[in-house]
């Protein structure tokens, strides 16, 4: 399916819920924030609310590589102001407006020229995941889950898998042959380290499907929590 012919798009900085004027800074943590707010892993696999959350995860990722490169940013504000379209901070509900992918008319806002491009869902999906591990990374060191430029998870990180579920020793087992655990106390899992040189977001992408939406929600909750505390 032709996601630019089919879907709808939301103006970029409205998708992230910030201002024209904001940071790059700003919109990296705001895409942190609505990335994790709305990942397709925070429901079980076959929820009916799956649809909208992959497709709205995928608006996020849009807007934010468009507006995380400065130069892409540029193109955008010129466009959009030049086409007249409001931005996040001149309308107040930021769900109610959408914009066609379409291929528009003459002097209507050219869409088409954002975003990643992707042609089909899968190719969406794939680059909103691939875009979204690097700052899952970024987030998991800043929490101390993931340490170095290769983001190895960190024995924090496995303790906290090891507080998901009762089964997370035996995922880990399965899935990580190389893997050396220590004392184990109840969920709570010692020293664990990975021979095979896993990145922390490739394990967690093996995650079993409700671990990850746990996983996801601890993250969000420290996340949040630093930017109230700001």
């Amino acid at each position: 399916m032709d996601t630019h012919s089919h879907d709808e798009a939301h103006v970029s900085d409205r998708v992230l819920d910030i201002s024209p004027q904001a940071t790059q800074q700003q919109i990296r943590d705001a895409y942190k924030k609505q990335a994790l707010k709305s990942h397709p892993d925070r429901v079980p696999s076959d929820s009916p609310e799956r649809p909208a959350r992959t497709k709205k995860f995928q608006q996020i990722n849009d807007a934010y590589y468009t507006l995380s490169d400065p130069s892409r940013r540029r193109d955008y504000d010129s466009a959009r102001s030049y086409h007249g379209f409001p931005s996040a901070d001149e309308e107040d509900d930021p769900d109610t407006e959408e914009i066609p992918r379409t291929e528009q008319p003459s002097g209507s806002f050219p869409w088409s020229s954002f975003g990643f491009g992707a042609k089909t869902t899968a190719e969406g999906e794939r680059f909103s995941s691939e875009q979204f591990g690097g700052v899952f990374e970024e987030m998991l060191r800043d929490e101390g889950l993931a340490e170095g430029r290769e983001a190895k998870p960190t024995g924090k990180f496995w303790s906290l898998v090891g507080g998901l579920s009762g089964g997370a020793m035996g995922f880990i087992v399965a899935n990580f042959p190389g893997a050396i655990a220590g004392a184990v106390a109840g969920n709570r899992l010692g020293a664990i380290r990975d021979a095979k040189g896993k990145s922390v977001y490739s394990v967690f992408q093996e995650l079993p499907q409700g671990d990850k939406a746990k996983l996801l929600s601890e993250l969000a909750a420290k996340v949040f929590a630093h930017a109230v505390g700001s």
